[in-house]
């Protein structure tokens, strides 16, 4: 399958890293939000309790749930300014939704380029990434479900060489799925196709509802999980590192899953774990800012939070 979608415009807001891709969705290019947030920055807003170990809470802002909570990438184009990307429920093309590719997942960014997952109905026997380049043409690259493979397509994040890219399922899972990376792996066709499991990461404990995981080294991701048993961790909604025995290379390889312990859940709204939603995460490896988005429960639910972190020193 193939898509191409030219004409992409946006409006940059501001000259860091926390300023927002403001795209015309409609058409094609890239599947973000049209809504810029109030506030995002390199620790930009007022501090917040955390127990999340190793990381420090430096900055929190607001986002619209509805276009923009479903998973969020920093940007750096070869030849522009830094922006954040953001993907929701409502951001996406309606050509992409005709075609059944009903929901979005957390995307990333690699290169200047964009990466999105979708997926179709429960009746689905294939998911699908698409890349914006940074012309802003997008091309579907569309992967047949494996024997035993969900058809969950949670979120893409690809390895710091730009080589891999690694995906999730869904509700408890020992294992994570690898990818050529498309357009920057030689091994995948130019413009859209066919895409391949190349390999997986078999997690040495299980991991439940993993909705975005970043890459902050080539051996090291950090996950978002939307866990609220606290039955595999002893936290709700934990997030999670997986180390890698090696770095990715396209042959499987095994992680080893720690808590860093659970995000948090503040809101004006009460309401158990359960009631808040973990959605996905990015880590910038310039500024070295952690964020992870959180929709808060009932009557708060259309604004989520980002939380943005910095490792400890």
């Amino acid at each position: 399958m193939r898509l191409v979608a030219k004409g992409l415009r946006a409006v940059w807001r501001g000259a860091s890293i926390g300023a927002v891709c403001v795209a015309l969705c409609a058409g094609g290019g890239l599947a973000g939000t049209a809504q810029a947030a109030e506030a995002a920055g390199d620790g930009a807003g007022a501090a917040f309790p955390s127990a999340v170990k190793g990381w420090k809470p430096v900055g929190k802002y607001e986002i619209d749930a509805q276009s923009q909570a479903q998973g969020l990438a920093g940007v750096r184009p070869h030849h522009g300014k830094p922006y954040m990307y953001y993907a929701g429920n409502t951001s996406i093309p309606a050509p992409v939704r005709e075609r059944g590719w009903s929901h979005i997942g957390d995307p990333d960014s690699s290169r200047g380029y964009v990466f999105d997952a979708y997926q179709g109905g429960g009746d689905a026997t294939a998911k699908m990434f698409r890349v914006t380049t940074p012309a802003g043409d997008a091309y579907e690259y569309v992967h047949p479900l494996a024997a035993g493979e969900a058809m969950n397509n949670s979120f893409a994040a690809v390895s710091p060489d730009a080589r891999w890219l690694v995906s999730g399922e869904w509700d408890t899972m020992n294992r994570l799925l690898v990818f050529p990376t498309p357009m920057l792996n030689a091994a995948t066709p130019r413009t859209g196709g066919t895409l391949p499991l190349a390999a997986t990461i078999e997690l040495d404990r299980p991991v439940k509802d993993i909705q975005g995981c970043t890459f902050l080294d080539e051996k090291r991701l950090v996950c978002a999980s939307d866990d609220s048993d606290a039955k595999l961790f002893p936290v709700a909604k934990p997030l999670l590192q997986i180390e890698l025995k090696k770095a990715l290379d396209g042959k499987t390889v095994t992680g080893h899953v720690t808590s860093l312990g659970g995000l948090p859940l503040l809101s004006a709204c009460p309401g158990a774990p359960a009631d808040f939603e973990t959605e996905g995460n990015d880590y910038d490896r310039r500024t070295g800012v952690l964020r992870v988005e959180m929709i808060p429960p009932r009557d708060c639910a259309a604004r989520a939070t980002v939380y943005e972190f910095k490792r400890k020193r």
